[in-house]
C-alpha cells in the first residue's frame, strides 16, 4: 500500500520538474486542436496522493483556464460532437494515479479484495468498482476526514458481488467542499497537460491486463495513466455538446432516460489508436450501475462555485430540477412504477415530467414556444392536455394536447369559438374519451359573471377532436364526476353544480360551498367518492374545522359530496400549498384514502417544491425541487393482475432494479416480450447487440412471426441458457432460431467470469430466482406473470424495445468507420483454441436441442466495418482473419451432419455490400441495414419453408 509519505515523496519528485517543463514550453502548448495554457500544479499537502490545479491562475475572456471537451473531427460520435469550451475558475485537487486496491479496501474495508484483479497487488489501480461504488468511496473518505459529503442519497442496494448497483435519491452538491469524482471538465484538464497514449500502458505493451499505477517507464509531466491502465469514472451525467463556452460546467443535470454517464481515458485492452482524449463512453451504453474488469476512478477534492450544468436542450442553467422521491418510494405509494408527473417549469414556461416506470429518474422539459399551464395527463397516460391560459385570470387561452415524451410533434389545438381554459380529460359512461374545458377561468366571484361563461367538452379519437359541446352555463373547471352528478370551480368562490334526483348537470342546480368564503385550487377526485380538495386563506370556517388558525393556503381541506369538511392538511413547516389536484386514476380503497399532488411555496414566495400528499394519514413525500414548480399533475396506470396462481407480487417477473444497468433493462423487456408472445412467436432471434439492432421482426413475411431476443452483453452460452430455461419451455409454436455466430468474441468462458447473464446477474433479481425456483414454469405458465411483468419497474424507453418485438429502435446511423476499433489483439485466440471449441459445442447443443423439437437453426454472421479486411482481425473483438476462416468452414460443414443447422453469413469477410449508410459503428446495423439484412433472412427462410 501507498503509505502518505510515499504518496508526497513521489508526488513532490515529479512535481520538481514541473517549473522546468513549463519554461521550456512557455506555458503555451500547441495540442491537436487548440492552443491552451497550462495552469500550475502543486502537490497537495493536506490531502494525501493529489495534485492541486491552480486554474483561478491562468484567466484568460472567460475568467478561468479553458478545458476542451469533444472534437470538431467529423469522424467523431454525434456525443463527442461538436467542441465545448469549460472555463474553470477555481481551483481543485485530483489523485495522481487511479484509486489502488490497497486504498480502497483502506476507505471501504477487506471485503473488497476482488475489486482488484488476480495477483492483488495493492499498487494495482482498483477496478469492477460502479459509479455508486465510487461515489461510498469519496463519501466515505470525506467523512473520515471530517468534511461534508459531496453526494446524498436515501438507500442503497448492493449485488451478490458486493458492488453498489443503485442509489435512490442520489444528488450531487458540487459547492461541498469534499471528496468525490472529478468533472469531465476537470478530468480533461488533467489529462491534456500529457495525452500520448502510445506511452501508456495499453493493448500492444500490456500483456492484456492492467499494471500498478504509475509503472509506465517515462516520466510523466504530473498525472499518470490517464491514457492507459484502465479506464476512469468521471462525475457527469452524460448529455451533448454545443459549440459554446460554459463557465464551472458539470455536464448535464441528468442521465437521460437511460441514466448514461461518463466514463474517461483508456485501458490496458484498447489500441493506442483508438485512444482519443474526446472520448467519453465505452463499447456499450455505460449507467451508474455498470462495472468492468478495465475500469476504475479517480478522486478529487475541492468545491465546485457557480456551478453550470447544460441540459439536453443546449441551454446552460446555474440550476437543476431533482428528483427527490424515489421510484421505489412513489410505487409503495401508488402500488405502480407506472406513474407519472407532469408540472410546469415556471422558469422557462416549459412542460416538464418524471416517468417513474423509468427507475433512472429524469427531469424531461418539452421545450416549446407556447406558455403552457395545467397540464392533465390522459386516462392512458400517454398524451398531456394544457392551456395558455392561468386559473384565476380572465383573458384569452388556447388548449392543446400532445404527446407526454420528447417525440418531435406539432401540439394538436382544440379548435372552438372563444378561450379554451383549464382542459380535464373525461371518460364518459358510453367509454368515450373526451376533454372537458371551460371558456374563461377568472375570478368566480361575481355569480352574473360567473353564469355568463359556459362548460364544454370536445371528444377526442383516433388523433382527431370532435365537434366540442356546450354541457351547461358556469366554468366550473375544477372536474367533473365519473357519474356526471358533480361539477365543482374555485378562483375565489367553492361553487359546485349539482344534478337533480334522476336529472343530468346540464339541468342541475348550482350552489356555493364554504360558507362564501374564499378558496381556490379546487380539484374533484376521481376515483368515485366526489370527494373535494381546496386552499383556503385561513378563513372563519377552516379555522373551526381545524381547531386553530393557520395561514393563507396552510391547510389542504378536503370536503365530502355534499360540501362538508371531512379532513385538514397541514402542510410542513415554512411551506403553505398552491396548484393541488388529485391523483388520476387512483382508487382508493378506503373512503378517506388517495393521494393529492400539490405545490408547496416556501416563505420567500418561491414555489420550490411538488409533493405527493397521503390523504389518509397526512403524510406528505418530496417529489422534486427546484425554482419554480407549478400546476402539477400526477398520473398512474390501473392495476388488473389475475389473482390465480397467487403469485409473490414481490418477486414474479420483477426482472429489474431502479437506477439499473442498461443490459438489465434490456432482459427485462426480453423477458416481458417472452411471456408476451408466447403462444404466438415461431421465430426467435437470439445474440448479442447485432441481431438486437440489425433484425427487424415487423419486416418478416406474414408466414413468420418473429420476436427478437438479442441482448448484450452476450455469449453462445447465454443464447444457449436462454433458450433451455425459457425459450423452449414456453414458445410451443416455434419454428426457426436465429442465433449470432459472434465468432470474434469466442474467447468467453462458460463461468461467472463470462457474458452469460444468467451466471453473472440473475441471482440480483427476484423474477429470475422466483422462476427458477418453480423449475422455469415447465409445468406451465402462471396466469398473472405478464401483467406483474409489465408493471414492474422498466424503462419510459419501453417503445424502443417493444414497438418492434425486440429490435432496439433507438439506432442512429453513423458509418462502418474507415479506422474500427479492436477491442482485443487479434492473437488472443492463439492460445486458447479449447475456448473457441466450447463455444462450438455450446452452439451444437442449441442445434441438437432444436433438433429434438423439429427446429431449424440458421447461424448468422453479422456485417462488420469493411475496414477490418485492411487489418489482421476478423472484427471488434480480434481473432486472426485466418482463424476466422478456417472456423467458418468448420461452421458451415455441420450442415451435413445437422440438416436443421445452416450459416448465413452476411459478412463475408469484409467484402459485403453493406454501405456506410446502414452502420451504427464498426459492428452494428442501424435501420436502412436491418431492413436489408431483415429481407434476406426472410427470403432465407422462406426457401427453407417451401424445402421443408
Amino acid at each position: 500500500m501507498l503509505k502518505h509519505n510515499t504518496h508526497t515523496f513521489f508526488v513532490e519528485k515529479v512535481l520538481f520538474l514541473v517549473p522546468f517543463l513549463l519554461v521550456l514550453s512557455g506555458c503555451d502548448t500547441f495540442f491537436g486542436e487548440h492552443v491552451w495554457l497550462n495552469a500550475p500544479v502543486e502537490a497537495d499537502n493536506s490531502h494525501d496522493g493529489l495534485i492541486v490545479i491552480k486554474a483561478s491562475k491562468v484567466k484568460n475572456s472567460s475568467g478561468g483556464t479553458l478545458s476542451y471537451l469533444g472534437t470538431y473531427a467529423t469522424t467523431a460520435k454525434a456525443s463527442e460532437f461538436p467542441q465545448l469550451r469549460a472555463a474553470l475558475n477555481y481551483d481543485f485537487s485530483m489523485g495522481m494515479h487511479e484509486v489502488t486496491c490497497a486504498e480502497f479496501k483502506d476507505i471501504m474495508g477487506t471485503a473488497f479484495d476482488e475489486r482488484c484483479n488476480d495477483d492483488g497487488s495493492d499498487l494495482l489501480p482498483v477496478t469492477k468498482v460502479t459509479y455508486y461504488d465510487a461515489v461510498l468511496y469519496a463519501n466515505e473518505r470525506s467523512k473520515r476526514e471530517g468534511y461534508d459529503t459531496a453526494y446524498s442519497y436515501t438507500s442503497t442496494t448492493f449485488d451478490a458481488s458486493g458492488n453498489c448497483i443503485s442509489m435512490e435519491g442520489l444528488v450531487f452538491q458540487p459547492e461541498a467542499e469534499a471528496y468525490r469524482l472529478p468533472t469531465e471538465a476537470e478530468w480533461l484538464m488533467a489529462a491534456d497537460r500529457d495525452w500520448n497514449p502510445s506511452y501508456e500502458w495499453n493493448a500492444l505493451n500490456s500483456g492484456f491486463e492492467p499494471k500498478n499505477v504509475c509503472s509506465y517507464p517515462r516520466m510523466h509531466g504530473d498525472f499518470c495513466d490517464m491514457a492507459g491502465n484502465v479506464k476512469e469514472w468521471v462525475s457527469d451525467w452524460f448529455g451533448y455538446f454545443k459549440d459554446t463556452t460554459v463557465t464551472n460546467f458539470v455536464g448535464a443535470p441528468d442521465g437521460g432516460v437511460l441514466g448514461e454517464r461518463i466514463i474517461k481515458g483508456g485501458s490496458y485492452r484498447n489500441d493506442p489508436s483508438s485512444i482519443k482524449l474526446y472520448n467519453r463512453g465505452d463499447v456499450y451504453i455505460v449507467t451508474s450501475a455498470s462495472k468492468s474488469e478495465y475500469l476504475g476512478f479517480r478522486i478529487a477534492f475541492g468545491k465546485i462555485p457557480d456551478a453550470i450544468w447544460m441540459g439536453h436542450d443546449g441551454k446552460a442553467r446555474g440550476s437543476r430540477i431533482i428528483p427527490m422521491a424515489s421510484a421505489t418510494a412513489v410505487k409503495n405509494n401508488l402500488e405502480t412504477y407506472r406513474t407519472k408527473l407532469v408540472f410546469r417549469n415556471d422558469v422557462s414556461g416549459n412542460l416538464a415530467y418524471v416517468d417513474y416506470v423509468n427507475g433512472t429518474l429524469t427531469v424531461t422539459e418539452i421545450v416549446d414556444s407556447l406558455d403552457s399551464y395545467h397540464p392533465d395527463i390522459s386516462p392512458d397516460g400517454r398524451f398531456v392536455a394544457f392551456c395558455t391560459g392561468m386559473e384565476g385570470v380572465s383573458g384569452k387561452s388556447e388548449a392543446y394536447i400532445r404527446p407526454l415524451s420528447i417525440t418531435k410533434s406539432k401540439p394538436l389545438k382544440i379548435k372552438a369559438k372563444g378561450n379554451v381554459s383549464i382542459p380535464r380529460w373525461h371518460v364518459l359512461e358510453n367509454g368515450d374519451t373526451v376533454i372537458v374545458y371551460v371558456s374563461d377561468a377568472g375570478n368566480n366571484k361575481d355569480e352574473a359573471v360567473f353564469k355568463s361563461k359556459s362548460t364544454w367538452q370536445v371528444k377526442y379519437a383516433n388523433g382527431r377532436f370532435g365537434t366540442p359541446q356546450k354541457l351547461f352555463d358556469g366554468a366550473y373547471h375544477g372536474g367533473i364526476s365519473s357519474d356526471n352528478k358533480l361539477a365543482v370551480t374555485g378562483a375565489r368562490l367553492l361553487r359546485a353544480r349539482i344534478a337533480t334526483s334522476g336529472g343530468t348537470l346540464a339541468n342541475g342546480r348550482d350552489t356555493v360551498w364554504y360558507n362564501g368564503e374564499q378558496a381556490c385550487n379546487v380539484s374533484l377526485a376521481n376515483d368515485g367518492s366526489k370527494r373535494v380538495a381546496f386552499l383556503d386563506f385561513g378563513g372563519k370556517t377552516g379555522i373551526e374545522f381545524v381547531g386553530e388558525s393557520y395561514g393563507t393556503h396552510e391547510r389542504l381541506l378536503i370536503a365530502d359530496s355534499m360540501g362538508r369538511l371531512v379532513k385538514a392538511i397541514a402542510s410542513p413547516e415554512g411551506y403553505s400549498f398552491d396548484h393541488a389536484e388529485w391523483a388520476l386514476n387512483y382508487a382508493s380503497a378506503d373512503s378517506d384514502g388517495g393521494f393529492i399532488v400539490a405545490t408547496l411555496t416556501n416563505a420567500n414566495g418561491a414555489h420550490a417544491k411538488i409533493v405527493l400528499v397521503n390523504v389518509k394519514d397526512g403524510s406528505i413525500l418530496d417529489l422534486v425541487e427546484g425554482d419554480e414548480l407549478w400546476h402539477p399533475s400526477i398520473w398512474r396506470k390501473k392495476i388488473d393482475i389475475p389473482e390465480k396462481n397467487k403469485l409473490d407480487i414481490d418477486s414474479a417477473g420483477v426482472y429489474l432494479r431502479p437506477y439499473d444497468k442498461w443490459e438489465s433493462v434490456i432482459m427485462r423487456y426480453k423477458m416481458e416480450l417472452l411471456w408476451k408472445y408466447r403462444d404466438s412467436a415461431n421465430v426467435a432471434i437470439l445474440g448479442s447487440s447485432r441481431p438486437m439492432f440489425g433484425v427487424s421482426p415487423s419486416q418478416f413475411d406474414k408466414k413468420f412471426f418473429a420476436v427478437n431476443f438479442g441482448q448484450t452483453p452476450n455469449s453462445i452460452y447465454m443464447s444457449r441458457d436462454f433458450l433451455n430455461y425459457y425459450i423452449f419451455k414456453h414458445m410451443k409454436k416455434l419454428k426457426y432460431i436465429v442465433v449470432s455466430l459472434d465468432i470474434d468474441f469466442w474467447n468467453k468462458v462458460d463461468g461467472p467470469d463470462g457474458d452469460n447473464f444468467f451466471l453473472t446477474d440473475a441471482e440480483n433479481y427476484p423474477g429470475y430466482i422466483y422462476d427458477r425456483n418453480h423449475d422455469y414454469w415447465e409445468k406451465g405458465y402462471p396466469e398473472g406473470l405478464l401483467e406483474l411483468t409489465e408493471n414492474a419497474v422498466g424503462s419510459s424507453e419501453e417503445n424502443h424495445y417493444m414497438k418492434d418485438k425486440g429490435r432496439y429502435l433507438n439506432a442512429v446511423c453513423h458509418s462502418w468507420r474507415d479506422e474500427p476499433q479492436i477491442e482485443q489483439d487479434s492473437t488472443c485466440f492463439d492460445e486458447h483454441r479449447d475456448l473457441i471449441d466450447d463455444s462450438k459445442n455450446a452452439l451444437l447443443t442449441i442445434v441438437k436441442e432444436a433438433a429434438k423439437r423439429d427446429i431449424r437453426v440458421v447461424g448468422l454472421i453479422f456485417p462488420q466495418s469493411p475496414a477490418y479486411a485492411k487489418t489482421g482481425a476478423f472484427g471488434r473483438y480480434g481473432m486472426r482473419r485466418s482463424t476466422a476462416q478456417k472456423l467458418i468452414r468448420e461452421l458451415e460443414a455441420l450442415n451435413k451432419e445437422y440438416p436443421n443447422f445452416v450459416v448465413m453469413d452476411e459478412n463475408k469477410m469484409g467484402d459485403h455490400d453493406y454501405t456506410d449508410l446502414m452502420a451504427v459503428d464498426e459492428d452494428h446495423l442501424c435501420n436502412g441495414g436491418s431492413m436489408i439484412l431483415t429481407s434476406r433472412l426472410n427470403d432465407f427462410l422462406l426457401s427453407w419453408e417451401a424445402k421443408k
